[in-house]
């Protein structure tokens, strides 16, 4: 074998400066419950529910898969503990003593922050226990607040709670799933076009008519529409005659 061959084949190249920062980075940080339940949430974002493993989550971290358990009991509370990381990134909308402009602002702060992490809200659903964690209580605590202003009784407003948080999470998973046109979606334009073209009008004259109209919807403009008639109702609730 040649000598400078020799002499290369005994050189260690240093990993590349990147992953070799990064990797160290990540050994001189402390392990931490708050850095476990980041890196699952990162992790949830980008590659989905399934993917949060507590290897997986050791692999993020650099660390071994067991010590994990020193941070947290078990995958479990690390799915709870998502739900804290998500709900503490809530953005309180400032009031304006409005009660109909403060509900609307609360309403749109919580799309934005399920848009930002659709896939929480399987969690959301899944969740075996109630809220305990002061990041999770706080925006409860805030919408019960305003929403007990509109005079609605107190069983009232744990109803519309839940009919905002059905509504918007719905209509969440709907416009992440499906993304409508208005937002340059032509394939989708076209097939709804298509299908309403062959569809025969004797036995389908409302499809006919109006799939059209439903390819050409905007999520932002369908999700005020539904805001509007959810407040129209606790409006007409509250404002309901004395039996």
């Amino acid at each position: 074998m040649p000598e400078h061959v020799e002499h290369l084949e005994n050189v260690s190249l240093p990993p590349e400066q990147g992953d070799g920062e990064a990797a160290s980075r990540r050994h001189r940080e402390p392990l931490t419950r708050e850095r476990i339940l980041r890196a699952a949430l990162q992790v949830m974002d980008q590659e989905g529910l399934e993917a949060v493993t507590m290897r997986r989550l050791g692999r993020e971290l650099g660390v071994e898969a067991m010590s994990l358990y020193n941070h947290v009991k078990d995958k479990e509370a690390i799915l709870e503990g998502i739900l804290e990381v998500v709900m503490a990134e809530f953005e309180f909308p400032e009031e304006t003593g409005d009660w109909e402009a403060d509900v609307r602002a609360g309403a749109r702060a919580w799309r934005r922050l399920m848009i930002a992490h659709p896939t929480v809200i399987a969690l959301f659903a899944e969740s075996k226990h109630p809220a305990s964690s002061p990041e999770r209580l706080r925006p409860m605590e805030w919408a019960f607040e305003i929403l007990g202003r509109g005079g609605l009784s107190e069983v009232e407003v744990v109803r519309a709670f839940r009919a905002f948080g059905g509504y918007i999470m719905g209509s969440v998973l709907n416009e992440v799933a499906n993304p409508v046109p208005g937002m340059g979606d032509r394939d989708h334009h076209a097939e709804h076009m298509q299908l309403a073209g062959e569809l025969p009008p004797t036995e389908f004259p409302n499809l006919v008519r109006l799939l059209p109209l439903m390819a050409e919807c905007d999520a932002e403009v369908d999700f005020e529409f539904g805001l509007d008639l959810l407040i129209a109702g606790l409006r007409a609730k509250a404002n309901r005659p004395a039996r």
